[in-house]
């Protein structure tokens, strides 16, 4: 009987993994969407894109022009698919009325949340069952995850920390970028030993493609990201180095966060508590293991992007308030 369930599980798997599955991609033409995107193609899957159109769609993908939050939405009416990736929702409402349209996935509903969900305890790392500051600008990941329990839809979803590599939006690594290469002083706040969290976009797109293959992961949360923390200064050395620079040259001048909101980016481009959590559950549930260490990934950043879409005039502006040059 034993042996009965063991290759029952192997058979189901293995069709999961050679079954050409039709997925819907809620965004898919920036950045995680567009990692995840890449890999579904080589996996051969059946990929329908809905967004606004402010991205070139890859070639030979079916595009839905549309926009989630309009009437747009019902030109999905009608299809049905085994897949459903939604990078764009916040709301629960977002993802009510999307499955409302297409109703439920035949496999699952993958969902992009946020490790930004968490409440600043004091105690680090985080694992999925830690506390949620419902002040965060993320609430609305939440209750959507916490519905997604109720409704008997196969889920999966992934609470990201920082996520870094090429096409990111988020100014983290050419914010230090540009202060190495146009030698300004760095602002730090206070030493500098604040521990932050970084997971590169190409290892959390290949989480959630692992996922796919594997029934352990459905109606789970994963916290995803690179295996260790690092300070705030260990992680301006990182970026000197991935610049070529000699990390002992670079000026830092430090700033008292006193005042300043600790999860607020708008001046320094990290939150300024730690933020560090537990990746265990999905490298023990899925056996995958980050490929990118900081070194490898911010040297990846710094070439395969930065090079090739450098600013000619950065704004420095933002320096003045924290260290006032």
């Amino acid at each position: 009987m034993v042996l009965f369930a063991k290759l029952l599980t192997r058979f189901n798997r293995e069709v999961i993994c050679f079954t050409t599955l039709k997925t819907l991609f809620m965004g898919g033409t920036r950045f995680v969407g567009k990692a995840l995107v890449r890999n579904f193609m080589e996996k051969g899957y059946d990929i329908t894109i809905f967004t606004r159109g402010k991205k070139e769609p890859p070639q030979n993908i079916r595009h839905i022009n549309g926009d989630r939050n309009t009437d747009d939405i019902k030109k999905l009416a009608g299809l049905k698919f085994d897949v459903i990736v939604d990078s764009s929702g916040r709301s629960l409402q977002e993802t009510k009325e999307l499955i409302e349209v297409v109703g439920t996935p035949n496999h699952r509903l993958i969902y992009i949340s946020s490790a930004g969900v968490y409440a600043d305890t004091g105690e680090w790392p985080v694992d999925e069952s830690s506390l949620i500051d419902p002040n965060s600008r993320h609430i609305g990941k939440v209750e959507t995850e916490e519905w997604l329990k109720t409704t008997g839809i196969p889920f999966t979803s992934f609470r990201p920390t920082y996520i870094y590599g090429p096409g990111n939006y988020n100014p983290i690594e050419k914010w230090f970028f540009d202060r190495i290469i146009y030698e300004r002083p760095i602002p730090i706040p206070l030493e500098g030993d604040t521990i932050t969290q970084l997971g590169h976009v190409s290892d959390l797109a290949d989480a959630i493609t692992l996922s796919l293959d594997s029934s352990n992961s459905s109606n789970k949360i994963y916290n995803v990201s690179g295996k260790k923390g690092v300070t705030f200064k260990g992680l301006l050395s990182i970026a000197a180095k991935a610049c070529g620079k000699d990390p002992r040259k670079i000026r830092i001048e430090s700033f008292n966060p006193k005042g300043l909101d600790k999860k607020e980016r708008k001046l320094f481009p990290l939150r300024l508590n730690h933020f560090l959590t537990d990746i265990s559950l999905i490298q023990n549930d899925l056996n995958w293991q980050p490929k990118f260490n900081l070194e490898e990934g911010f040297s990846d950043s710094y070439k395969n992007d930065y090079l090739l879409n450098a600013t000619q005039s950065p704004d420095f502006n933002s320096d003045i308030t924290l260290i006032g040059s």
